[in-house]
């Protein structure tokens, strides 16, 4: 797709990841003599006949951003034709952080593998995995927690934000630091944690069912990576918010077909983004229209047609904002162009949205194509200005004319969408535990109506935990020492 190259900005913000780059390779080239022999050890114990494991590589003082990374974040293409779907290419040690700058006290790597996309062709994917402190049962838990990146650009991908020195929190990436605190409650319970850069290595934003596929993959590096201590039998949950929700989703219909070994007991999903189309409609004109134009960039690098669809019919004004939006991360694309009219800016006949090849896009991005095979957790606000509340009404009915279907749906009516992550992700969590505790879910279908969710019980005592919790993090209390 032509698009408006060249900007001033981009070329200066560009020159300030080469420099960051060039100071990080200096401070880490002691480091990386190291890491053959570190990864040694890592193989040690290995069965006879069993693949070799890759080595562990130190890590850096100074993370780079997957523009200036290409060797892990984009393995060769030879590499990946002779990988299984899930299998580990290359492990580094990382350090974690709030906000970039309060370290973490728990173990954590990157891992770069092999992924499908949604046409089952061979790409790279990168996944975080993080081990707390303290002693847990064996197999350790997992919970996949899949972050709303919401942007189109590498440096936003949560594997580079969520580093110690990382710039990300500084020039947009607000939302994975901020979810990142639902990745330290799983921590605090003891669980392993696995974070997928769920939108590929070409930030496809909103491609429902290639982060799918990169969520069950990255499970499955996590499960196989024997210092995380979660072996293959180990009861997995998967939770995602707005931009999460969707690869969750997916993941969870794709479950059965895609990842039948995955021991994924439930999965939980909230501003469940059901169905693009709607979403769209929805923002044309509206306060939110840049952020929902961001995802129209992201599909365009996923569907091939869709994207020759864009290059045909989109006007010059619209090219010159995908050109200015396309390095920008969340904060950035939710601020500008606010109001925008962006069918507008295609010169269709009509409504660009019943064109063909939208259309098929558009279906292949929408949920509720199978019922999946494990417990679900939904939850929405009832006064969602980003995503609509309708759509994800239409996938729980959807779902539910299945018998099998195990459903707990609930509409807060106190919040809009970013409170509804914060007074319903505790119990969302709440219900994950109890689900890979082995405590059975309901059978069937529920539909909840609560004026809040703050008011789910044992949710305001498990906040005040976990809030204590995260703030003994920022003096240096190890993450799940009890």
């Amino acid at each position: 797709m032509r698009t408006v190259t060249g900007s001033r900005w981009t070329r200066r913000f560009h020159t300030v990841l080469m420099n960051a780059g060039a100071v990080s390779m200096r401070a880490g080239a002691v480091l990386t003599m190291a890491a053959a022999v570190a990864g040694v050890g890592a193989q040690a114990g290995a069965e006879p006949g069993a693949p070799e494991a890759p080595p562990i590589e130190a890590a850096r003082v100074l993370p780079l951003p997957p523009e200036l990374d290409p060797g892990f974040y984009r393995q060769p293409p030879e590499v990946l034709a002779a990988t299984a779907p899930g299998e580990v290419i290359a492990v580094r040690q990382v350090n974690v952080a709030n906000f970039g700058l309060i370290p973490l006290n728990v173990d954590a790597w990157q891992v770069s593998y092999r992924s499908n996309d949604s046409r089952d062709q061979p790409i790279s994917a990168v996944a975080t995995l993080i081990k707390p402190r303290g002693v847990a049962p064996e197999p350790r838990k997992l919970l996949s927690v899949q972050i709303a990146e919401d942007s189109t650009a590498g440096y936003c991908t949560p594997s580079y934000a969520l580093q110690h020195l990382s710039i990300a929190p500084l020039v947009g990436q607000i939302v994975a630091p901020g979810e990142f605190v639902f990745a330290q409650a799983a921590l605090q319970q003891g669980w392993a944690v696995v974070i997928p850069d769920h939108q590929g290595p070409n930030s496809a934003y909103a491609a429902g069912p290639l982060g799918g596929r990169i969520t069950l993959d990255g499970i499955r590096a996590a499960t196989a990576f024997e210092p995380l201590g979660v072996g293959p039998d180990a009861p997995v949950g998967m939770y995602g918010y707005s931009g999460g929700s969707m690869p969750t989703g997916h993941a969870a219909e794709l479950h059965k077909t895609y990842a039948p070994e995955l021991n994924i007991v439930a999965a939980a999903q909230g501003g469940v983004g059901a169905d693009l189309g709607a979403t769209l409609n929805m923002a044309n004109n509206q306060a939110t229209s840049g952020l929902v134009f961001a995802a129209v960039m992201g599909l365009a690098r996923e569907y091939p047609d869709f994207a020759a669809f864009l290059d045909r019919n989109i006007d010059p004004l619209g090219r010159a904002l995908m050109a200015l939006k396309a390095p920008l991360c969340v904060q950035y694309q939710s601020a500008l162009f606010p109001f925008l009219n962006m069918k507008g800016l295609l010169r269709t006949q009509g409504d660009p949205l019943h064109d063909p090849v939208v259309q098929a896009m558009l279906e292949d991005t929408k949920l509720g194509k199978t019922v999946p095979d494990m417990p679900m957790f939904l939850w929405h606000s009832a006064w969602d200005e980003i995503l609509p509340l309708g759509s994800t009404d239409q996938l729980v009915n959807t779902y539910c004319q299945n018998p099998d279907a195990r459903v707990q749906y609930t509409r807060d009516h106190a919040s809009e969408h970013i409170l509804a992550e914060v007074t319903g992700g505790p119990a969302a969590l709440l219900w994950l535990r109890d689900r890979l505790n082995g405590v059975p879910a309901a059978s069937g279908c529920a539909t909840t109506d609560m004026p809040t969710m703050l008011a789910t019980p044992g949710e305001l005592p498990f906040l005040a935990s976990v809030f204590g919790e995260t703030v003994a993090s920022f003096f240096g209390k190890p993450i799940g020492a009890r």
